[in-house]
């Protein structure tokens, strides 16, 4: 019960019952399960909770937690010579070698169809797994100046759990450290693209990566953000100046259709090598980054998207290349922005939607009562229209 939120507990008694026993329930209101479902699913917020009147519900619920242990593996290699008088010795790689199992603990986007099936996880994140051994072992070959620490982090999915216990109580001294990269799903590289997030974390980083590209010639998209859902937040927390590799979301994200068959191996070895002469810049030169600390864009306690109120109710079950939208709210920003059920939504404010997930990265970029420009379809024909936000209530 506690996956997905921070294993905090609400101290709110909650069941989940079968419809046997519902049944007298709403008997007892006058109303109907299925009408009062078919209400709830549009999605309007003046749909209005009711009183159950001369009905007692005793409830008896007990929780018993479930605890496992999970394991981060971390091995180094040493410099070639004496570190005495080099300047923060020590480099870190690292990826998270756990993911969702069979989908049965929280996390799973797996359809009906694929309910209890092994989730694979190829390039979320075997991908990042390999690439992180690639670049070490290409560099156990070469003689470096620093030590470089190579990591495999646990629980990751449950909320970067392995990583956050490693700079809680760190084996290296974290003011050592000249800097952590990460890499997480960097193995379905499209149109030559590599997406390169946490350039904020150092002045340095976007020359050095300029300069590291010329040869790997990626088209590289920098963003600064260091707030992501992976475990370079671990380590921009500490403080540590870092990189985060990521080739981009796809819908085989979270489900067992993550398949080693729809890797890109050859691109996914020019992401290690690209990685690996950045990691052997970092090893061995005089210039290390100075960490900078990003100011967060959005306030503590929730992401922007989820405090604007756009008024579009997402189709989550389809396939469809942008956000389908299953319907949008009498009233709110969408439906006065001309949009309606069936549109597709492939652009907002300039990032391009492919997905559910595109669209929540773009919700963070809006802000209350600023219009922005929406690019959609409707019957293969493609529209613009301006959407302004509301801040949510």
């Amino acid at each position: 019960m506690s996956f997905d939120t921070a294993i905090a507990g609400s101290g709110i008694v909650a069941a989940s019952i079968r419809g046997s026993v519902a049944a007298p329930i709403f008997t007892a209101a006058a109303k109907e399960l299925e009408a009062v479902q078919k209400d709830l699913d549009t999605g309007n917020p003046h749909v209005a909770g009711f009183a159950i009147p001369n009905l007692t519900v005793t409830l008896n619920a007990n929780v018993i937690r479930q605890q496992q242990t999970g394991h981060n593996v971390v091995a180094y290699l040493p410099a070639s010579g004496s570190v005495s008088g080099v300047s923060k010795p020590w480099v870190a790689v690292g990826a998270h070698y756990d993911h969702l199992g069979r989908g049965t603990t929280g996390g799973s986007l797996a359809g009906k169809d694929e309910v209890n099936q092994i989730h694979h996880g190829a390039d979320d994140n075997a991908s990042g797994t390999a690439t992180v051994l690639a670049i070490a072992d290409a560099l156990a070959r070469q003689p470096r100046k620093r030590h470089l620490l190579v990591a495999f982090w646990s629980g990751e999915e449950l909320g970067l759990l392995g990583s956050a216990a490693f700079v809680t109580a760190p084996p290296v001294a974290l003011d050592q450290l000249s800097a952590y990269l990460n890499f997480d799903m960097v193995g379905r590289v499209s149109d030559n693209k590599l997406t390169v997030q946490a350039t904020g974390t150092s002045a340095m980083w976007p020359k050095l990566l300029e300069q590291t590209n010329v040869a790997a010639g990626f088209d590289l998209v920098l963003q600064e953000d260091p707030y992501q859902p992976t475990d370079v937040g671990s380590f921009n927390t500490a403080s540590v100046a870092c990189l985060t590799f990521f080739t981009g979301a796809h819908q085989e994200y979270h489900k067992p259709s993550d398949t080693a068959d729809k890797i890109n191996y050859e691109d996914l070895d020019r992401v290690g090598t690209f990685a690996a002469a950045i990691a052997k810049r970092l090893l061995d030169g005089d210039q290390v980054p100075q960490f900078t600390k990003v100011e967060q864009k959005t306030e503590t306690g929730g992401r922007a998207g989820l405090r604007l109120f756009t008024g579009t109710i997402p189709d989550y079950a389809s396939d469809v290349k942008g956000l389908l939208l299953g319907g949008v709210i009498g009233g709110g920003p969408a439906e006065q922005a001309g949009l309606a059920k069936g549109d597709v939504i492939v652009e907002i404010a300039g990032q391009s939607i492919t997905n559910i997930y595109d669209y929540t990265y773009a919700l963070e970029l809006l802000r209350a009562d600023q219009p922005v420009t929406v690019i959609y379809l409707r019957n293969g024909e493609r529209r613009e229209t301006a959407l302004t936000p509301a801040a949510r209530r």
